[in-house]
């Protein structure tokens, strides 16, 4: 989990520029990469820890194993759910609240059964370990936008 953390560390220094953009880049603000980033750490967590560990059944997917070997989620290949896509615009005190409610989230991942799970939209059913790579590359992926929103 220390990629996750460092992941979020890093996003967390781009706080104070959350207007910024790069239409180059994305359409999307620095803060909404934030934001969803942060919503989807919270509601993944929720629903682990609101899982029956024992339901757990271990599955394929191919998608999901390509992209937890590559370690890379590729752009502009799908869109984000409604339930972790900002509906207002995005305020640092809500980042900062968020951020505060993703410390609490890592503290619960820390303590979850190893068979807590949630159904991923593409990859299908994750356990707690995937789920935790799910959430380091899916931070990655957006921290690396944000990052490339300075660069052009």
């Amino acid at each position: 989990m220390n990629h996750l953390e460092k992941h979020l560390t890093s996003l967390e220094t781009y706080i104070e520029d959350h207007l910024h953009t790069n239409p180059v880049v994305t359409k999307s603000t620095v803060g909404w990469q934030i934001d969803h980033s942060l919503k989807v750490i919270n509601s993944v967590v929720s629903v682990l820890s609101k899982s029956n560990a024992v339901d757990y059944k271990k599955n394929m997917n191919w998608k999901r194993s390509l992209i937890f070997f590559i370690k890379a989620m590729p752009r502009g290949k799908a869109n984000a759910p409604m339930a972790v896509q900002a509906v207002q615009a995005i305020s640092l005190n809500e980042l900062n609240a968020q951020f505060e409610d993703c410390r609490n989230s890592l503290e619960i991942l820390r303590k979850l059964d190893k068979n807590a799970n949630f159904k991923h939209p593409f990859f299908g059913v994750l356990n707690l370990k995937q789920s935790i790579l799910f959430l380091e590359i899916h931070t990655n992926h957006h921290l690396k936008i944000v990052q490339d929103c300075y660069k052009i």
